[in-house]
């Protein structure tokens, strides 16, 4: 273990994707043990919107203007599950082929496994293997979300989310969820007829609502495809990472991580034929749910 470690923390690529496979499979907690006291220091930057939004395209760009700052980066980006294999469809690092032999640049497709929000379940674990390897940001780029699926918030230091302007109906993303963990508003393709329109409204709706923090969400507008405006979402990024106001939320993230685990772990305990026994014994009433836990848990 200990050998591991030490490849991993001197960024030995096949170290570093050995790791990343146990993590995904959920066999690395003595590892991320190890770990865990070299994080702390990377940048996270989540990029999370709608399909189509061209996040893939923004993440490989950014990932591009920060390589020539000579900072290490890491991606990790969550595909949907393939309905035959269960693993990633490798649709994003199709579009970052240009980072293939770099060095300084560490890509992991992950599967969401069925698991809801846009993040795959051992999302957060990946960061700190990439954190701990000496990479300077990690970002993270979610599948495809709607309004209510905001996981990013929770792992992320700053989170994007990108928009496009007539993408169905304006108000729809003025709605909860992606309003409230917007740190920074990224307006992409805004060579397109309706930006001015949805940077309005979007101004507009920070003033009905605020957020606990107080922070007024940046808007920037980009053209991935043509690199225009990365330097300044990055900038932007930078700016609410500066703030500091992203440690207010640490302590409340964690405790959620750490019930997260907690239940996990938990389950791991039990067969599941257990609970397929005990489910047919609360249909036929011969006991009742309640119970049922309380002798899990051992209290009976």
């Amino acid at each position: 273990m200990e050998q591991f470690r030490e490849r991993i923390l001197n960024a030995d690529p096949r170290a570093i994707a050995r790791a990343a496979t146990l993590i995904e499979n959920r066999r690395a907690t003595p590892l991320l043990r190890e770990l865990f006291p070299h994080s702390g220091k990377a940048l996270v930057i989540g990029i999370t919107g709608a399909p189509g939004a061209g996040k893939s395209t923004f993440a490989n760009q950014l990932a591009a203007l920060l390589r020539k700052e000579d900072k290490r980066v890491a991606i990790i980006a969550v595909d949907p599950t393939s309905p035959y294999s269960g693993g990633a469809i490798l649709g994003d690092r199709i579009r970052m082929l240009q980072h293939h032999a770099d060095p300084g640049v560490f890509i992991r497709s992950m599967a969401t496994r069925g698991c809801l929000g846009g993040l795959a379940p051992a999302a957060a674990d990946m960061t700190v293997l990439f954190d701990a390897a000496g990479c300077e940001v990690v970002i993270v780029e979610t599948v495809g979300v709607g309004q209510d699926e905001v996981e990013i918030a929770k792992l992320a230091d700053v989170t994007l989310v990108v928009l496009t302007p007539n993408n169905g109906d304006d108000v729809q993303v003025l709605k909860a969820g992606l309003m409230e963990i917007a740190d920074v508003f990224v307006l992409n393709k805004s060579d397109l007829m309706g930006s001015d329109k949805l940077e309005r409204e979007l101004k507009g709706s920070f003033t009905l609502a605020h957020r606990p923090d107080g922070w007024i969400p940046l808007v920037v507008r980009t053209v991935a495809a043509e690199g225009q405006g990365i330097d300044d979402a990055l900038a932007a990024a930078r700016q609410y990472n500066a703030t500091g106001l992203n440690k207010q939320r640490r302590s409340e993230v964690w405790a959620g991580r750490l019930r997260e685990m907690l239940r996990e772990r938990l389950l791991e305990r039990y067969d599941p034929t257990v609970f397929e026994q005990a489910a047919h014994a609360v249909i036929d009433h011969q006991t009742d749910p309640y119970t049922v836990i309380e002798e899990l848990l051992g209290h009976k």
